[in-house]
């Protein structure tokens, strides 16, 4: 389970490996998180060469992940575990050892709590959003919308669909079938380059999206496709559904349903674009 974890507001990177039960950290991240430099890749690739001189064989044991880029695409990124970061630290000069340091233990013994109880994580992501400023309302809509993804994707997964780019594929078809563009477009739209788009979205714009995933996820349980290019159909079949509730609600309300708000403009209340 992969997922982004917030350290002082950094993002990182993380891989839960349910069979080692073991959390993995992407290196760059971290070092980015610690550091603050802009070149956290040069940073590292220095590093390495330190460690290997100083006959350190940290760097040789650290493995790879497939990880969301920045643009979006997964690709192979050197990630180590809780007690390779923590050597890692060492390694660091960094005021923010000790938080990060913390920051780990918390991070572990919040995983054991939500093992135990699932709806931890969920009161979690609430705390965090609310942070942000947005509302409880939306978080609402937000956190239903986390729960109605992972129904599909697990759909995806029983029907053979690989992660990473197939998602990808089948998640643009959706949008574009309910939204009228692209993710990249969609993204564009709001002006936003590796921010996550839902977390951009109006409450509207949730609610379609979920109505969109659901009807997709439904329809994939009834049909059960065999290939990819089936479920490439049906995920078209399921944003139609939502496009055309999209379509009636503007042409009643007189308002695009596609913001081009962000989260911050939301949270101002500034106003919808009228239909042309």
């Amino acid at each position: 389970m992969s997922d982004i974890k917030l350290f002082e507001a950094k993002k990182v990177r993380t891989h839960w490996d349910e069979e080692k039960e073991l959390w993995y950290f992407s290196v760059i991240d971290v070092i980015e998180a610690l550091t603050g430099t802009d070149r956290p890749r040069k940073y590292w690739s220095d590093l390495k060469t330190k460690l290997t001189k100083e006959g350190s064989q940290l760097s040789d044991n650290i493995g790879q992940l497939k990880m969301a880029a920045e643009d979006g695409k997964m690709r192979l990124t050197d990630v180590a575990d809780t007690a390779q970061i923590l050597r890692l630290i060492q390694s660091i000069p960094s005021p923010k050892a000790e938080p990060f340091k913390q920051w780990l233990a918390q991070v572990g013994s919040e995983r054991i709590e939500e093992t135990e109880d699932p709806e931890l994580s969920f009161d979690r992501a609430m705390e965090t959003y609310l942070a942000k400023g947005y509302s409880k309302s939306w978080i609402n809509q937000r956190l239903k919308s986390i729960e109605v993804r992972k129904e599909l994707t697990d759909e995806w997964e029983k029907r053979g669909v690989k992660k990473g780019m197939d998602f990808a594929v089948l998640t643009d078809i959706i949008t574009k079938a309910w939204s009228g563009k692209s993710v990249k477009q969609y993204k564009q739209h709001k002006t936003l380059k590796k921010e996550n788009l839902r977390d951009h979205m109006t409450n509207l714009e949730l609610v379609l999206n979920m109505l969109a995933e659901a009807t997709t996820s439904e329809i994939s349980k009834s049909r059960k496709p065999k290939t990819l290019d089936e479920s490439k159909v049906i995920a078209k079949q399921g944003g139609t559904v939502a496009g055309n509730a999209r379509k009636e609600i503007e042409t009643k309300t007189g308002e695009k349903v596609v913001s081009s708000l962000n989260a911050k403009q939301i949270a101002q209340g500034k106003p919808k674009r009228k239909l042309k």
